[in-house]
């Protein structure tokens, strides 16, 4: 195994460059939720209740039907083929989480705001039935939901979290402000606030504490993506939504499982979303103006030529030849990006 995920690593240090490859997806919703369950199987969402899927690597795509109330799906986690969750942003009950298991035919409605005050901005899931669902602040309380079935949704207890700053929050720009690893690790990236921070749990959300960041805070500024590449490497990247080309403060790293976090220059521009290349170093970050990759784990970045994108998922299990992710956005803008070699 050692020697196999080494020449992974060496294959993608020497020999690979990332290119994107534009796909019709047939709808014109902003599309800020994807999620790549194999090189063939994508799930994505966006506003106008929209939810698409593909099971031939993006070269056509279903609608699929969950309401006729008209919601924003921010995000979408895909199990398999026929298993997804997506949840709908917005104060009081345009919050919610719809779970399918017949590959989206129908859909059931498993969680629906009640309090007036909640606004509902991202989900992540360590298996088929247990996630986790991050909303921004109420009244210096954290709104976190857990599931440990698949099914029912609960409140994280106030006394199990830290007391949130006045207005931070989660920004429901790509889901992917909740990062997971193994089966209790989690971490939530905040912003919006007079300080960026990093929740952080290792019994399965239970118990949380919370450490400060060095990216940019503001009512428009803060963390929009985490990711993890283990239990100690992990990656922040965000900035101000509304100067999509500034690229200042806007990412930082970690070794010690988000303990402390450095900050990291070269990117050019805000980003909405970042990911691990799986099994390797190697990290893309997009955001509206472009995206950009790193080979050594997020310490300088290179541009990647193409258009913007709000967010970004890789299929989980890549070829030692090549990695692919798709990433999606404005318009029903949707691109399949793969690691090629030279």
């Amino acid at each position: 195994m050692t020697r196999l995920l080494f020449s992974t690593l060496l294959i993608f240090s020497i020999a690979a460059t990332p290119r994107w490859t534009p796909l019709q997806t047939g709808v014109k919703a902003r599309l800020r939720g994807v999620s790549a369950v194999s090189q063939k199987i994508v799930w994505a969402s966006g506003s106008m209740s929209t939810v698409i899927r593909s099971v031939d690597g993006g070269s056509s795509w279903q609608t699929l039907a969950v309401t006729t109330d008209q919601l924003d799906f921010r995000d979408v986690d895909a199990i398999d083929g026929n298993t997804a969750y997506i949840l709908s942003i917005g104060n009081g009950p345009a919050s919610r989480i719809y779970k399918t298991t017949d590959a989206g035919a129908s859909w059931q409605l498993q969680f629906k705001n009640e309090d007036p005050k909640a606004f509902y901005d991202s989900m992540s899931f360590w298996d088929a039935t247990h996630g986790i669902a991050i909303g921004d602040s109420v009244e210096g309380r954290f709104c976190i939901l857990t599931t440990t079935n698949g099914r029912d949704w609960n409140r994280v207890t106030s006394s199990a979290l830290p007391r949130a700053l006045e207005n931070e929050g989660a920004f429901a720009a790509s889901g992917t402000n909740v990062a997971l690893f193994g089966k209790t690790h989690a971490w939530i990236a905040t912003g919006g606030a007079a300080k960026t921070r990093v929740l952080r749990t290792n019994d399965g959300g239970r118990t949380w504490n919370i450490v400060d960041t060095p990216l940019k805070a503001g009512p428009s500024s803060g963390i929009f993506s985490i990711a993890f590449r283990d239990a100690r490497h992990g990656i922040i990247v965000g900035g101000d939504y509304r100067e999509e080309k500034l690229a200042v403060d806007n990412a930082a790293i970690t070794s010690d499982g988000g303990l402390t976090w450095q900050l990291v220059k070269g990117m050019s521009g805000y980003r909405s979303a970042v990911d691990y290349v799986p099994g390797t170093k190697w990290v893309v970050a997009v955001g509206p103006s472009g995206s950009d990759f790193s080979v050594d784990d997020g310490q300088t970045w290179i541009p990647i030529a193409g258009p913007g994108f709000d967010t970004l998922s890789f299929v989980p299990s890549p070829r030692k030849e090549a990695a692919v992710a798709f990433a999606a956005g404005v318009n029903g803008t949707l691109a399949r990006l793969e690691f090629v070699r030279k």
